[in-house]
């Protein structure tokens, strides 16, 4: 790699969630919603991508400005439609296919799943069209939200939906359970109950090569919550939302959330429109889960993303939640492990990332690329309102970990330790004393901070580590505490 890099890997004033990566040639592009910074809504910005040499991941351009929300025509007087996760595929006349789901204020949720068109993988991409039978009316089977879309050999896949993480088959709580569905897809009853085995299905339907006309009726792939078998794996995880597909080998992989432990997980099967088996949990973006961790190490709320082949390796593409709420998504992703047996191997968030080994133990880095941040206090997304717990915000064209309260733990995972002399923190709060661990329980250094208004340097002494381990900071203080940057010192003591 050119230079060393860390989860988010883009920009760390860009927020590009829901990403999936594709290889085109010889470069990886990200296709992803667009949030904005401090948010008050999802998916805010135009379509943007962003791409990188295969054989340099730390690389990142931007490919600029890809597909603006007035192209689409539900775009009108004014209102503009917010773009929701898309995914491109390449079709058979080589150009490049967009497609996504038209939500937000100015429309009807659950609408057509849209296309637009680019002869380049960066776009500028242009309305195609919305998929849609043979006869012209749009598809409208089972929820239109998150499409995934795969060429396979000249055949078009197209997977898509959302459910519930609740499981409403209790006969007395039907009616209600259809009420909410009806108004929640803007469909009538009668379709709610006719859709099979529920309209909260992952669904799957074939297209034609023009890209947008479906080749039969779509089928139901993966259970939601109400129809998996109790005490099945899909019932542990069932169908959320956020499909995502990408054939490795013979073997179809179908990436999705399952709205349980922030997890992103797969099911596998040897057939692109049946017979898919629960696989296992990918990541989780809150660290729940991990290794039976049962507690959140890290504010989080939707989970969206792919595993893509770059190279020789495999990588989960994946977003983290900033500014307290779900709505300032940003870019992260880490290498994973394919078994021989065609099974993936669950990761953790670091900030290593991309990253081929741990990271430099000198220079300066920016507080928040932290990978952990919490509190004994329960940390729950409060879209903005929640201030009192530990989060990463912009303020005043600054970012910086915010809010951080007594008893708060903040990670980096890993660094390649070669004993440094000190570690100095910048920061600025209430008065109160730090810890610096590199693992939970191994503490390397500490010392007291006063009373600041304004960012001050606070050194901590270490005493010698070696090897490649975490940073851990520990804070104690009465009241709160921001975090902007911490460095590296080295040299003879």
């Amino acid at each position: 790699m050119k230079k060393q890099i860390f989860n988010p890997f883009l920009p760390l004033d860009e927020y590009v969630p829901d990403g999936e990566a594709h290889v085109f040639g010889d470069r990886v592009y990200l296709y992803g919603s667009h949030d904005a910074e401090g948010g008050e809504r999802f998916c805010m910005g135009d379509y943007v991508v962003y791409g990188a040499p295969i054989d340099d991941l730390s690389d990142w351009r931007k490919e600029g400005v890809s597909y603006k929300k007035e192209q689409d025509p539900r775009s009108q007087n004014g209102k503009l439609v917010d773009y929701y996760a898309p995914d491109c595929v390449r079709g058979e006349d080589g150009r490049f296919y967009l497609y996504y789901v038209a939500m937000g204020p100015a429309v009807t949720p659950f609408g057509p799943i849209s296309v637009a068109v680019s002869s380049h993988p960066e776009g500028p991409f242009a309305y195609y069209g919305d998929v849609h039978y043979p006869d012209g009316h749009p598809v409208l089977k089972y929820g239109n939200n998150d499409p995934a879309v795969l060429n396979d050999e000249g055949r078009i896949h197209l997977y898509y939906g959302w459910g519930f993480t609740r499981d409403f088959r209790n006969p007395f709580l039907r009616p209600l359970y259809d009420r909410i569905l009806a108004k929640l897809y803007a469909r009538s009853l009668s379709e709610i109950r006719s859709t099979k085995p529920s309209i909260t299905a992952c669904a799957h339907l074939e297209l034609e090569k023009d890209m947008l006309t479906a080749k039969g009726e779509p089928v139901a792939v993966l259970p939601s919550k109400t129809t998996a078998p109790k005490g099945s794996l899909f019932y542990a995880h069932p169908f959320y939302e956020a499909p995502s597909i990408r054939k490795f080998g013979d073997r179809y992989y179908l990436v999705y959330s399952s709205g349980v432990d922030n997890a992103l997980v797969y099911a596998v099967s040897s057939e692109p429109d049946r017979g898919f088996e629960f696989g296992g949990v990918l990541i989780s973006s809150s660290g729940l889960g991990y290794q039976g961790n049962r507690e959140a190490k890290y504010p989080a709320g939707t989970i969206h993303g792919c595993v893509e082949a770059i190279g020789n390796n495999y990588y989960v593409f994946y977003h983290r939640c900033t500014h307290n709420t779900d709505f300032s998504r940003q870019a992260c992703a880490e290498r994973i492990h394919r078994n021989d047996d065609g099974s993936f191997e669950e990761v953790r968030p670091t900030t290593q990332g991309l990253n081929p080994s741990p990271l430099l133990v000198e220079g300066s880095y920016p507080a928040e690329i932290c990978c952990e941040l919490y509190s004994p206090k329960r940390m729950r997304l409060g879209n903005g309102h929640q201030e009192d717990s530990p989060n990463i915000v912009c303020r005043h064209n600054e970012r910086f970990i915010h809010a951080i309260g007594d008893q708060t733990w903040i990670g980096y995972r890993d660094f390649a330790w070669n004993k440094p002399n000190a570690l100095v923190l910048r920061l600025r709060g209430s008065e109160g004393d730090v810890e610096v661990h590199s693992a939970q329980g191994m503490v390397v250094g500490s010392a007291h901070f006063s009373d600041s208004r304004a960012w001050e340097n606070c050194r901590v002494s270490l005493t010698p580590s070696e090897g490649n381990h975490p940073l851990f900071l520990h804070f104690r203080s009465r009241g709160k505490i921001d975090l902007i940057s911490f460095s590296f010192e080295e040299g003879s003591r």
